[in-house]
């Protein structure tokens, strides 16, 4: 029987690919690549060390003193890269941390973000969820501390939650594992295109659609291949500076363009110390 290859399998042309190897993700033999964010305080430590045991790794990011962790775990036969990424309230920039996070979701673009929240306080962490859904279609939102949520007595309609914000809502417990079959599973429907997402995004006025539309193309040409000019062009509009100063000072094109050259040779050594 043939092997199906999936598309980031040894895939060393893939745009993608190179991308992860300069952030210091090693893809290897892994098929897919997972980012795993949150705000802190949600159980994303959890459950990344359930999903991943003894398969990990920590070190910083490549230039940066941010920690990272990085696992792996094999799901019907795939075999996953988890990238454990910094707990962050937002992807706007103001810090080391936010700025690893966005530019893992934008440029490194994983094949699905977990997105991990806190079914005791969502009000609170669906800010970054819908952050992260304004950069990437592929998204499941994992709706942890199920069990903290019911000894208080909060009720949590996932189901509702899913079809308001577009994408999966599961209920898991990441300490006891419960609903982490059914999270695995949904992470690779997603992927696979099983599961359709449709993920609810900020509309606003006529005029802002207008200047969104606007600003897209004049993104796209200064940085062709651009993963998503749409959420770049909303930060412009909100005032970000960071992206401005990327746009103005032609970095935001070198890094499209460092990831699409397939003659760029990175570095195949993971940036990373030490074994958990």
């Amino acid at each position: 029987m043939n092997k199906t290859i999936l598309p980031t399998e040894h895939c060393e042309t893939c745009p993608a690919f190179y991308q992860l190897e300069q952030m210091g993700i090693k893809v290897g033999d892994f098929d897919r690549v997972i980012a795993l964010a949150g705000n802190p305080n949600t159980g994303k430590s959890t459950l990344f060390n359930s999903l991943t045991g003894l398969k990990q790794h920590t070190g910083n990011w490549p230039g940066k003193t941010v920690t990272r962790a990085e696992g792996g775990y094999q799901f019907n036969s795939v075999k996953y890269k988890l990238v454990d990424l910094p707990g962050t309230y937002s992807l706007l920039s103001a810090s080391q941390d936010e700025e690893v996070a966005r530019d893992f979701i934008l440029f490194g673009q994983p094949d699905c973000t977990i997105v991990v929240t806190d079914a005791t306080a969502l009000e609170r962490n669906l800010n970054l969820a819908m952050q992260v859904m304004e950069i990437t279609d592929k998204v499941v939102v994992a709706v942890n501390l199920m069990d903290e949520a019911r000894r208080k007595g909060i009720e949590v309609d996932t189901r509702s939650l899913a079809r308001d914000l577009g994408v999966p809502a599961i209920p898991i417990t990441a300490r006891t594992g419960e609903g982490i079959a059914a999270l695995l599973s949904t992470v690779a429907e997603v992927i696979e295109g099983k599961i359709i997402v449709e993920p609810k995004r900020v509309a606003g006025t006529s005029e802002f659609q207008k200047a969104v539309s606007e600003l897209v193309p004049m993104i796209e040409q200064l940085a062709p291949g651009i993963p998503n000019a749409r959420w770049l062009a909303i930060r412009l509009l909100d005032g970000d500076a960071r992206v401005q100063k990327a746009i103005t000072s032609g970095e935001l094109g070198d890094i499209v363009s460092r990831q699409q050259r397939a003659d760029v040779q990175f570095s195949k050594k993971m940036s990373v110390e030490g074994r958990q």
